[in-house]
Order: C-alpha cells, then structure tokens, then sequence
C-alpha cells in the first residue's frame, strides 16, 4: 500500500524560505539560541543577585581557608535576617571599596569588643559586664590591645590568621551596607569542597 502525504501538515517556515538543508540548519541555530536565551534568564539573575563566587588571595584566613579556594557566597540570606557572629563574610573594606575581603564576624551592631592580652571581651544587653569569646577555630594569639564600641550597623570582623590579617584591628568597624554576602560553599579543591557551618561560641 502507498502512503500519502497529508497535505494539510505544513513545512517549516524555514524550509519554505531556506530550503530544506539550510533550512533545517537555521532551525538548529534557532532552538540553540532558545536555549542559552532561558539559560541567562535563569543564571544571571542568580549569579548577580543570589550567589556570588569569589577566590581566595592571601593567608588571612588560614588555617580554615586558604590562597585559591574557590569559594561560593550567599548574596541573599542578608537581605532577611542579621549576620550573626562566627560568619564569615565577603565585604568591601573602609577606605577601600574597590576591593573585596573576607573575614570572621566578630562583633554585632551595638557591642563593645575589647581585645587585651590575647582575649578578645565581648559586652552587650545580655553580658554587660562581658564574656570572652572561645574560638576553636584560630591557632594564634589575637594581637592588639583596643576597645571598640560598634554601632547600630556596625561589625567588628577578624581574620583566622591573627598574624597575618589586615582586619578591623587596622581598618575599624564595617557597615552593614558594605557586607556583600556570606561565605556558603567552598567549591574548589575539590578535596575540599564543603558547606559552612558556624562555629559553636561559649555563649
């Protein structure tokens, strides 16, 4: 039996105009760029409003991260609830803004913090006569001997690496405006890929 064709199923309209060779490649080129068109609408939204990815330069944070590490940052958690102490975060430096830091929250908006002989005090509504603050995560002795009163959106950030950041110690306070996001993932080594878990304060 012979089939024929249904005439009432049209050619593509590119094959009418092309062809069907050069037709059949303009509706490839056609479908590739649907592709990569709902592919942006969905990455760029992401990549400069929610994450961000930044690369590590320097020791200041070492031994926790180090020169290179590929690192992933929350952009979006900020925009809905407070930083806490014991984050680390990416942000734009005083004096500075051209560049991008990354170090250890130490003090919240409205605290004193007090660094004196290698202990760092911590003094707000709930410790006014302050607590010292327990870091596992650091191997040096905090260098420095200030008290620093922060204000309603101020921070107080450190680097792990206490003799080798250049940090609040030197550059003071950090607004809140400055903070570009919070440290989410480490991607790169791949030995080290790892998720950021916040450390567990005696307080």
């Amino acid at each position: 039996m012979l089939f024929k064709r249904r005439q009432d199923i049209k050619e593509p309209f590119a094959y009418r105009v092309f062809g069907a060779t050069l037709g059949a490649v303009v509706l490839f080129i056609v479908e590739v760029l649907q592709v990569v068109i709902v592919a942006a609408a969905i990455i760029v939204p992401v990549r400069y409003f929610l994450i961000k990815p930044f690369i590590v330069r320097g020791a200041s944070m070492e031994p926790n991260y180090y020169e290179n590490d590929y690192l992933i940052i929350d952009e979006v958690t900020y925009r809905f609830k407070d930083a806490q102490r014991g984050e680390i975060v990416v942000f734009r430096p005083p004096g500075n803004e051209s560049q991008f830091y990354i170090k250890r929250i130490i003090g919240l908006p409205g605290e004193t913090v007090e660094i004196l002989d290698g202990v760092i005090t911590v003094f707000n509504s709930e410790y006014p006569n302050g607590t010292s603050l327990s870091e596992s995560y650091i191997e040096d002795y905090t260098e420095g001997h200030e008290r620093v009163i922060l204000g309603a959106d101020e921070y107080y950030l450190l680097g792990d690496n206490r003799d080798s950041s250049f940090d609040s110690r030197k550059f003071g306070p950090v607004d809140e405006e400055s903070i570009v996001g919070k440290v989410w993932i480490r991607g790169l080594p791949f030995e080290r890929i790892s998720t950021f878990t916040s450390p567990d304060y005696n307080f």
